[in-house]
């Protein structure tokens, strides 16, 4: 398929950087990849929007990835790419069935611009993203980098927002497993360790944001933690936690899911276990 032109962007610039060897520091998660592939059950064309190296399309479905950078697209595995923003994607109105869109609105110029978008070119929309205005917080924010708080609030827009701009009529929670295999920031929770290893930094956006000068010290006072044992008396109650809430949701719009039946819980109530399900009434 024909690239379009894309937009030079501060998040495009950044996957440009950070992309090159990008699939192999992310690898999807089955955990993750099994809530996506419920929500897009059915749905035969699928539009990937920020498709990145293609992690969590559907295999049963034909998958048209778009991404503003060439970098990240040249890893996508799939025949059908397109070098676009999300902001004018160049297809026509309902030309897919489903669109998805996996951590990467939070990326997006303009976001309103950008749902909107999707809700033009397909009739089901699915997207996976975290909300800022979650209580529960990495420890790694709080005790190493408060400069990952504020990089972080000033890009994610709170789910409420989103949700109303999708007009999503549902919520599902996935609270974060002890061994996530996807490599973006708090997937380490419970291997600390893991931090300290450059690549898996590199692998991160918000790490490839910010300074060596604010990271490397950072990371040095984690290493010394670590080694003398103070971040594991700190932290003992997270070593009997299999998941973890930190507030990643993934909402579903237009034209119901089709496959699982989950139980109901509160929005504000979610229970640690990936999956639980909050339906949300339309405005």
């Amino acid at each position: 398929m024909t690239a379009s032109a894309a937009g030079g962007s501060p998040a495009t610039a950044t996957y440009d950087r950070i992309g090159i060897g990008y699939r192999r520091g992310r690898q999807p998660d089955p955990r993750l990849a099994a809530l996506i592939r419920d929500a897009l059950a059915g749905a035969r064309t699928v539009v990937n929007v920020g498709a990145g190296a293609g992690s969590y399309e559907p295999m049963d479905a034909e998958v048209t990835a778009v991404d503003p950078s060439q970098v990240m697209l040249d890893q996508h595995p799939g025949s059908r790419k397109v070098l676009a923003g999300s902001e004018e994607l160049p297809f026509e109105d309902g030309a897919f069935d489903a669109a998805m869109a996996v951590m990467t609105v939070h990326h997006w110029p303009d976001l309103h611009r950008g749902l909107s978008e999707l809700r033009r070119v397909a009739r089901r929309q699915v997207v996976f993203t975290w909300d800022p205005t979650h209580l529960r917080e990495l420890w790694l924010l709080e005790e190493y980098l408060p400069e990952i708080r504020r990089l972080e609030h000033a890009r994610f827009t709170p789910l409420s927002e989103v949700v109303e701009a999708l007009d999503a009529h549902t919520v599902l929670t996935f609270a974060i497993p002890h061994d996530f295999t996807d490599g973006f920031q708090i997937a380490y929770w419970r291997r600390p360790e893991r931090y300290l290893a450059p690549a898996v930094r590199r692998a991160s956006s918000t790490f490839a944001q910010l300074p060596p000068s604010v990271v490397e010290p950072a990371i040095e006072r984690l290493r010394a933690d670590l080694e003398s044992g103070a971040w594991q008396r700190r932290h003992a109650d997270l070593f009997g936690q299999d998941a973890v809430d930190y507030g990643y949701r993934l909402l579903v719009a237009g034209e119901p899911q089709h496959g699982t039946d989950r139980a109901a819980v509160p929005a504000s109530g979610a229970p640690d276990t990936p999956g639980a399900t909050a339906p949300v009434s339309s405005s």
